[in-house]
């Protein structure tokens, strides 16, 4: 298995987008036959390469292709390690990471180049000639990727927002394109730093982002505005801003059923949730998806149908604990999304979600608009504290499109805390396998609980989150270590 090469200091390190060259003419210095630091912004033509290179670095398979779902996901209790790989993150499952641990140095190393190559496009649009209309669309698209990967980071390598109100240490954050070497130290900002930038980032894309796009593909593939809000919805729930979740959400949600975005691209339910999964999916329900085929995949071990599956030459990582969320009462027998679920070797598999082998046409779901609509039936209900009835309507919307022989009414729930934990089980249920466990456990300020001879993990451990990693500290004199690595 071909392990990622160490790198010596994770942003700098970054093969760029745009090449540097020279050429010992004097009357030619720049090379007329490939694109450098000097073109790589004339044409439209070449910014827009240079913007889907950005994609490309964001759903690279050791960041947001594949990894960082089952990093989120088997830090939760639904699943159980079956191989004990250390290259498909047993430690991370273990809760056994340590700084010098490849996929915390990886991840890490993966994030910040995608974040890097935000940050040349962001300062090649500075001088490059095409209309200004076209530059602000890509400023704001490049600014919407360096926000996603932000948060992908600071919610592993930091302390919740919650625990001292953001006070803690977050990550370095690094703004300006790195074309060389030099600038390798940077003290971490704190959480709410990060969180800030997260949102001002936010904030420009969604004033900024096309409303939608000519095209099916690039209407599922590229920010547009609606994608923006959605992605603030989950950043406000990490940080505990339930009113601030409420006024997003209800830009994009209608008041009452059918659930769907007013204005921009119609994002909604798609009928059924095999649909918003089908291998070549490009549905109003996947407000953010990243497409791979046989020419562009994340690689074998990146790939999610290789961690949860047996089928089609996948590996079957990990299965379903059997106490987890697949034993849930509520979640019944006729519940369509249980059709995802097979059994291999009496074990049971999350097996078609992502049903291709490593070199299959998929689409990864980064942002589906279900989760905009338990997003925002949860910060109603911790907003305004009540049994709310449009957040039942909300649950109900999802839970029925699996499970039509189901109906929650506000007099299903005893209390208001009643309500909220049946909309947690609805998440565990509704984004199995799609990362969401950890993000979950830590923005609620909950233990990680025991699972499959690993005990639990308390809130105040060491281990709640990762070390920030060896390469960075190596390279980085102003870098300090999370307590306890």
């Amino acid at each position: 298995m071909k392990l990622t090469k160490i790198i010596l200091f994770t942003v700098l390190s970054t093969v760029m987008v745009i090449s540097s060259c020279s050429d010992d003419d004097a009357l030619s210095p720049v090379n007329q036959t490939r694109i450098s630091e000097a073109n790589a912004f004339e044409t439209p033509t070449r910014v827009d390469q240079q913007v889907l290179g950005m994609y490309a670095g964001v759903k690279a398979g050791n960041f947001m292709g594949g990894r960082y779902y089952n990093y989120q996901d088997i830090r939760g209790e639904e699943f159980l390690n079956e191989k004990s790989n250390q290259v498909t993150n047993s430690n991370t499952w273990f809760f056994s990471v340590a700084s010098s641990t490849s996929e915390v140095n990886n991840f890490w190393q993966s994030g910040y180049y995608a974040i890097n190559r935000c940050n040349v496009v962001i300062a090649g649009l500075e001088t490059s000639p095409i209309a200004a209309a076209l530059k602000t669309q890509y400023l704001a698209e490049a600014r919407f990727l360096r926000a996603l990967s932000y948060y992908s980071l600071v919610t592993l390598y930091a302390r919740p927002y919650w625990d001292g109100n953001g006070s803690k240490p977050g990550i370095p954050l690094r703004l300006k394109a790195e074309t060389s070497s030099g600038n390798s130290d940077l003290a971490r900002a704190t959480v709410a730093q990060v969180y800030d930038q997260i949102l001002s980032d936010l904030d420009f894309a969604e004033k900024n982002l096309p409303l939608t796009y000519g095209t099916t593909y690039d209407r599922t593939t590229r920010a547009h505005r609606n994608t923006a809000i959605a992605l603030t919805t989950r950043v406000l729930l990490s940080k505990r801003d339930y009113p601030g979740v409420v006024t997003q959400a209800n830009k994009i949600v209608t008041t009452a059923a059918p659930f769907t975005a007013s204005s921009g691209v119609a994002n909604a339910l798609v009928p059924t949730i095999s649909s918003a999964f089908a291998p070549t999916a490009q549905t109003v329900e996947n407000v953010l998806s990243f497409a791979f085929s046989a020419s562009d995949a994340p690689g074998t071990q990146n790939w999610l149908g290789y961690y949860w599956s047996t089928l089609n030459g996948n590996n079957g990582e990990y299965s379903l604990l059997p106490g987890s969320i697949i034993a849930n009462a509520g979640w019944k027998s006729t519940d369509s999304r249980r059709s995802f679920l097979g059994i291999s070797g009496g074990k049971t598999y999350l097996q078609t979600k992502w049903q291709g082998g490593a070199s299959a046409v998929e689409y990864m779901q980064v942002i589906r608009y279900a989760e905009v609509m338990l997003n925002l039936s949860e910060a109603i209900v911790r907003s305004s504290n009540t049994i709310d009835s449009r957040a039942v309507a909300l649950l109900n919307s999802v839970r029925q499109r699996s499970d039509n022989t189901t109906t929650f009414t506000v007099a299903s729930f005893a209390s208001v805390q009643a309500l909220l934990d049946q909309i947690a089980v609805e998440r565990r249920i509704e984004f199995l396998g799609e990362g969401f466990r950890s993000l979950d456990v830590m923005r609620l300020g909950q233990d990680f609980a025991a699972k499959g001879g690993v005990p639990a993990v308390v809130v105040t451990a060491n281990e709640y989150i990762w070390p920030i990693p060896q390469n960075e500290l190596l390279y980085n004199k102003l870098a300090t270590q999370n307590p306890g690595y």
